[in-house]
């Protein structure tokens, strides 16, 4: 592990990222929000569909 180049190449990374515009982020967080949602409405559904199976939970 050559430590000098793997800190110049992680400088020159921190160099080019930029922060992110206003409909850059609300685009990013909106679909990240979306898929939150999707996930817990899949595991409530899986929930419910094993409480009304007889010998569920």
């Amino acid at each position: 592990m050559n430590t000098p180049t793997d800190l110049t190449s992680y400088v020159r990374v921190l160099k080019l990222a930029s922060t992110p515009s206003w409909d850059e982020f609300s685009k990013v967080s909106s679909i990240a929000g979306l898929g939150i949602l999707l996930v817990g409405f899949i595991g409530f559904a899986i929930f419910a569909i094993m409480t009304f199976i007889p010998g569920g939970p």
